[in-house]
């Protein structure tokens, strides 16, 4: 049985590790991202290019995206050459990879199946660019149980863990939960750098020491090493999109009338850093704001 041809919106840091992870699979990729010049990063290694989402969708039976945020995927989807302007949309399946609004995915999945006959599953990502050419990703899933199915073999190549977690939009629910946890162990992570070295012992043990107690955490091992360590060259992720998703973790919350002071003071120190400059830097870097002004006082 010939497998399905893919197609993959959006070539940032993380389209452009899932599209070589597929590409080295052998699955036949199609790619479109705005910025031209970043198609170069995965036609070197087989990707086929298109000049235009809809382009993207003539070209491909299922059509995976990642990109920015909300407005970015109805762009793509709806826009003047977006993916339901093609002829060729009908009964193709969309999996959006990006981390946006759940009551926006489900208002654009029923305006693309109702409009061009897409079925779309909502499938948001987490573990960064490492797992994702690893194959090794998180992925949180929602959507008809067809269309899943339909989808899986695909998320298999790209995580370990793929979870259907109900309708379309229970996915962006699911990741909205992991930012959170996400985003308040960054400052975590960082504020417990600054407190070891501070305190004058290893710091850069502190993991090993911990392992196996109630501290340990994938963001312990894997995170915290790299803040103390100051690697964030290349960027893994980028603070604006971090922060643009403890905004929608505070929306989301306050639309449920729940209180979540933690998550809203990550917020408020991620927006600080941003601000001043570091949209575009690596959000592990958070620690130059504290070596620059020193932990808030409040």
């Amino acid at each position: 049985m010939q497998r399905p041809r893919l197609g993959f919106i959006g070539i940032g840091i993380m389209g452009e590790a899932m599209t070589r992870r597929l590409l080295d699979r052998g699955w036949q990729v199609t790619a479109w991202n705005l910025e031209r010049e970043r198609l170069d990063l995965v036609t070197t290694h087989g990707a086929l290019t298109a000049a235009t989402p809809a382009d993207v969708a003539a070209a491909s039976d299922i059509v995976l995206m990642c990109v920015l945020d909300t407005s970015a995927v109805r762009n793509c989807v709806f826009g003047p050459a977006g993916l339901v302007t093609s002829r060729e949309a009908q009964g193709k399946l969309l999996i959006d990879l990006s981390t946006i609004d759940p009551d926006a995915t489900r208002d654009m999945a029923a305006r693309a199946n109702a409009e061009a006959g897409l079925h779309w599953i909502d499938c948001p990502v987490s573990g960064g660019p490492t797992a994702a050419r690893e194959g090794a990703l998180t992925i949180m899933a929602g959507g008809e149980i067809a269309a899943f199915d339909r989808g899986r073999p695909i998320l298999t190549e790209l995580g370990t863990n793929v979870t259907r977690m109900g309708p379309v939009g229970a996915g962006q629910t699911a990741k909205i939960v992991n930012q959170a946890i996400v985003g308040v162990g960054y400052v975590l992570m960082t504020e417990a750098a600054v407190l070891a070295e501070a305190a004058g012992i290893d710091a850069a043990r502190l993991p090993e020491c911990l392992a196996g107690g109630f501290a340990d955490s994938t963001l312990l091992r894997k995170l915290y090493p790299r803040i103390q360590q100051r690697d964030f060259e290349p960027p893994q992720a980028y603070a604006r999109q971090l922060l643009k998703d403890m905004k929608a973790v505070g929306e989301f919350a306050q639309s449920l009338e729940c209180e979540l002071p933690l998550v809203l003071q990550a917020r408020d120190r991620f927006a600080q850093y941003v601000d001043s400059g570091h949209a575009m830097s690596d959000p592990a870097s958070l620690v130059r704001l504290y070596e620059s002004a020193g932990p808030p006082s409040d």
